[in-house]
C-alpha cells in the first residue's frame, strides 16, 4: 500500500503562489480537518490538520513536500433570493440558516420550506447553480455552529 501525500499547512487566499493543482469542494465539504480527497488530476492525498476548519475558496493546502492543492468552491444548488433585502436577510438569519449575502441578492441553500416562507413575504425566488460561501459569524472567522440565546 502506498503512502498518500499528507497536507498539514493551510494557506488563506493572497497568502500563497505559485502553481496549484486543485480540489473542487461543495460548502459542506470545505469543512475539515482530517479527510481523504482527490486533486482535479485525479491524485490522492491526505488532508490532516490540527483543528477543524473552513476551507474558503482561493485557499490553498500544502503537501508535505511543498506542492500546493488550491481549493475550489464547487457549484451547488441553490436559491437567489431577491427582493427587500434587509427583511428578508433578517428571517433567513432568523432561522440560523446560511445565506450568501450580495449587493443585489441573497444565496441560501434550497430549502422548500424556507422557500414557501419568503415567497410569502414578496421574496423573488429563482433556483441557480453556484458555488455557495455564506457569511461568517459576528465573532469570529468562518462559520459559527454552537451558541445559546
Amino acid at each position: 500500500m502506498t503512502e498518500l501525500p499528507i497536507a498539514q499547512t493551510l494557506h488563506r487566499k493572497g497568502h500563497w503562489h505559485g502553481p496549484a493543482d486543485w480540489v473542487r469542494l461543495d460548502y459542506e465539504a470545505r469543512f475539515l480537518r482530517r479527510k481523504r480527497l482527490e486533486t482535479g488530476g485525479g491524485a490522492p492525498f491526505l488532508v490532516d490538520l490540527p483543528q477543524t476548519v473552513s476551507l474558503d475558496h482561493g485557499d490553498a493546502l500544502e503537501l508535505a513536500d511543498g506542492r500546493l492543492i488550491e481549493v475550489i468552491a464547487a457549484p451547488e444548488p441553490l436559491c437567489e433570493v431577491r427582493g427587500d433585502l434587509p427583511r428578508l436577510a433578517w428571517h433567513i438569519g432568523n432561522r440560523h440558516t446560511p445565506c450568501q449575502v450580495e449587493s443585489d441578492r441573497l444565496l441560501i441553500r434550497r430549502d422548500h420550506v424556507l422557500q414557501e416562507m419568503l415567497e410569502k413575504l414578496g421574496a423573488d425566488l429563482h433556483q441557480v447553480e453556484a458555488p455557495f460561501t455564506p457569511e461568517g459569524g459576528a465573532y469570529g472567522h468562518g462559520r459559527t455552529h454552537d451558541h445559546s440565546h
